[in-house]
């Protein structure tokens, strides 16, 4: 198994298994050394909790930048998820320019919205802003709505594949190495995974099931990450992930009580034993 040191810049959620208290242990446990940087510190997630707190981190970020420039760090990945605002994304992007080591890959989670809408606080100067973002990334992971907001498009609850197909080459057009869009699915029981690199195109579908949760694509995103820095190709990877996630939505459904995230802890356990596979 591969060995990378790894960064991940995106919020700390303290309550809601979701973010970095995910991204961490993930990738920690996908065998990979993890180093942080907040964009911001919530009390808790702001899907379904009322009144959390809210820090922004951005103006600690460009001296952290210039303090691992002055000690010669750079980061074999850096993966980005949840950021507070445009600002924090301009920072990201001197972050990427500057401590990526030579080869290094990125990936960039656009998490600002899903279910048709943007995620509290975000306008169309963070879409914007996140669309540079996209261009520097070697792999994008947006979800359908996160899609259209990037690209201009009209969301849709339903759709076919060739909506999906001219979403997929506008998000390329952006600039990313490729795309893996999560949630595509064209049958009410089914969802997916599909992973284009503006020449094949990889649909893994996979049963949905009748429950969300806040924090899953996190989960996806950093598990996907760190398959894909172990050594696995970047279609494995997606696959791995997609099945790791759904483990974790099975583990919670049976507890009721737990409604603000996935137990994601208990399913880490098969997450490495696939990626010790040979």
């Amino acid at each position: 198994m591969s060995y990378h040191r790894i960064l991940t810049i995106q919020d700390v959620s303290c309550v809601g298994q979701c973010s970095m208290t995910v991204a961490l242990p993930i990738l920690s446990a996908c065998g990979q050394e993890t180093a942080i940087l907040p964009s911001a510190v919530l009390s808790t997630h702001t899907g379904g909790f009322k009144g959390f707190t809210f820090r922004d981190l951005a103006d600690d970020m460009p001296g952290i930048r210039r303090h691992w420039e002055s000690e010669k760090l750079t980061f074999d990945a850096i993966y980005t998820g949840y950021l507070g605002g445009v600002k924090q994304v301009d920072y990201t992007l001197d972050i990427l320019a500057s401590c990526l080591a030579p080869g290094g890959r990125t990936v960039v989670d656009p998490a600002m919205a899903d279910h048709g809408r943007l995620y509290y606080g975000f306008d169309e100067a963070y879409v914007a802003a996140m669309r540079r973002l996209c261009a520097a990334a070697d792999v994008i992971l947006p979800n359908v709505t996160e899609a259209c907001f990037l690209t201009g498009t009209e969301y849709r609850e339903t759709y076919d594949e060739a909506y999906i197909a001219a979403l997929l080459d506008r998000l390329l057009a952006l600039g990313a190495g490729a795309v893996l869009m999560t949630g595509v699915g064209y049958a009410p029981d089914e969802t997916g995974v599909l992973l284009f690199d503006g020449k094949t195109a990889d649909h893994y579908r996979h049963v949905r099931l009748d429950k969300s949760y806040h924090g899953t694509g996190d989960v996806y995103a950093s598990a996907f990450t760190g398959a894909w820095l172990s050594g696995r190709t970047p279609n494995e990877a997606a696959r791995i992930a997609a099945d790791y996630t759904v483990d974790c939505i099975r583990t919670t459904m049976a507890d009721p009580a737990h409604w603000y995230g996935v137990k994601f802890e208990a399913a880490l356990p098969g997450l490495v034993r696939r990626l010790n596979e040979v």
